[in-house]
């Protein structure tokens, strides 16, 4: 029960500060409006709570014995994640927010995007590690993640949506999506440096 408050901290900290998947909320919600981020809300908290689950069941053993397996998995998700802030960055569009063509990544994708998100990883690994007692179960810190990340991401959300209802011009679309771009793959960049 002690870890418990620390492990509240750790949850809100991580899942509020700016990363790849509060990024691409914001971006998600910015171009097709506050709503239609939602199904990526709940996809980016179940996900990385599924994620965390998952890894704290034994994925972590293997990573912590090869590290040369998580080495890889990190510099590959560096580089998808690379390859989604160039398109975003080179995303022109004309159409007001809210309007804008093309579905928005829903509730799997955003999901799915915990096991390429390399701050998802060490966020995982961090917390199987730090707060796991040994033969404790992993489920009830990865439903107190669940919960905690829901509005943090949902913070998110709603700060694109407003800002999206700005953005009606060519001019200060393309901005924002060269903004949006360099940010997302700023929020990769510390994963470079981390051994």
């Amino acid at each position: 029960m002690s870890l418990y408050i620390p492990f509240l901290i750790f949850a809100f900290v991580a899942s509020i500060t700016p990363g790849p998947n509060n990024v691409m909320v914001f971006a998600i919600a910015a171009a097709h409006g506050t709503r239609a981020a939602l199904p990526a809300v709940v996809g980016v908290a179940i996900g990385f709570g599924l994620m965390v689950g998952i890894v704290g069941e034994g994925l972590a053993v293997p990573m912590t014995r090869f590290p040369w397996l998580y080495g890889a998995m990190r510099w590959i998700g560096v580089a998808w994640i690379l390859i989604v802030a160039w398109k975003i960055a080179r995303a022109d569009t004309m159409a007001p927010a809210g309007q804008r063509s093309g579905s928005p990544p829903g509730f799997f994708a955003a999901a799915g995007f915990q096991w390429i998100n390399p701050k998802a990883w060490v966020l995982a690994v961090a917390t199987t590690a730090a707060y796991l007692a040994p033969g404790a179960s992993i489920v009830p810190l990865a439903v107190i993640l669940v919960f905690v990340s829901l509005p943090c991401v949902a913070f998110w959300a709603a700060i694109g949506g407003g800002i999206g209802r700005l953005v009606v011009s060519q001019r200060r679309t393309r901005l924002m999506n060269r903004m949006m771009g360099l940010l997302l793959a700023a929020s990769a960049m510390p994963m470079l440096w981390r051994t």
